[in-house]
């Protein structure tokens, strides 16, 4: 999910940024630039970086897991093996 007030400052800089002649139209802009941001963002999916560390951190922990899986099976085979 992305963060809605990044969102809002990011359209707030683009309306700041927007010619002097054109300041009149300031507080259209900004929610124009606000919707077209938002509905971006949400077609691509995006994701926090605080969702990715806790996403990258499971998949951690998983490999983790299948590696002293791993470890114990083959332990178990050469057990049988011999």
């Amino acid at each position: 999910m992305i963060d809605f007030r990044s969102i809002d400052e990011l359209s707030r800089k683009l309306a700041e940024s927007v010619p002097e002649n054109l300041k009149v139209l300031k507080d259209d802009l900004q929610s124009n630039f606000k919707a077209v941001l938002s509905s971006g963002f949400e077609r691509m999916e995006l994701v926090t970086r605080e969702e990715f560390d806790a996403q990258k951190r499971v998949l951690e922990r998983l490999r983790e897991q299948l590696s002293a899986l791993e470890a114990r099976l083959d332990e178990q085979i050469d057990d049988k093996s011999d």
